[in-house]
C-alpha cells in the first residue's frame, strides 16, 4: 500500500493505492526498475514509516552514492511529498550508515558498508 498526499494546484490530494505482489512486479517492470536483491530480514517493518525508511536506505545502498538533488527527487517520488523527502534527507544525514560530503554544487550522500 502506498499513500500519496499533496496538492495539485489548489486541490488537496490524499490517495491510497493498494497493489498485490504481482501488480507491484508488473509496475516495476513497466518503470524499468530492478527489484532489490532479497535480503535476510529479522522482522517486517512495524509500520508505514519504517517501510519508507527501509526503502530509503535500500535506494541509497543500491545506488552507492547520489547527490542531494538526485536523492531528493527519488525520495519525493517515493513519498509523494517534498516535505517528507526532505525529512528523509535529514534522517539520512544523521545515520551512521551514510556519509555526507560537500560536493561542488550540492552535498553527496554515500552508503557506508
Amino acid at each position: 500500500m502506498v499513500r500519496i498526499r499533496g496538492t495539485i494546484g489548489d486541490w488537496p490530494v490524499d490517495l491510497t493505492v493498494e497493489l498485490d505482489e504481482a501488480e507491484w512486479a508488473q509496475l516495476g517492470g513497466q518503470l524499468n526498475v530492478n527489484a532489490p536483491a532479497p535480503v535476510a530480514v529479522a522482522h517486517k517493518p512495524a509500520n508505514q514509516d519504517d517501510a519508507v525508511w527501509e526503502a530509503t536506505k535500500d535506494l541509497l545502498r543500491q545506488a552507492g552514492q547520489m547527490t542531494g538533488p538526485q536523492l531528493l527527487a527519488q525520495l519525493q517520488a517515493l513519498t509523494g511529498s517534498t516535505g517528507a523527502g526532505k525529512r528523509l534527507l535529514v534522517r539520512l544525514r544523521h545515520s551512521s550508515e551514510v556519509k555526507v560530503v560537500s560536493g561542488t554544487d550540492s552535498p553527496v550522500y554515500s552508503w557506508v558498508e
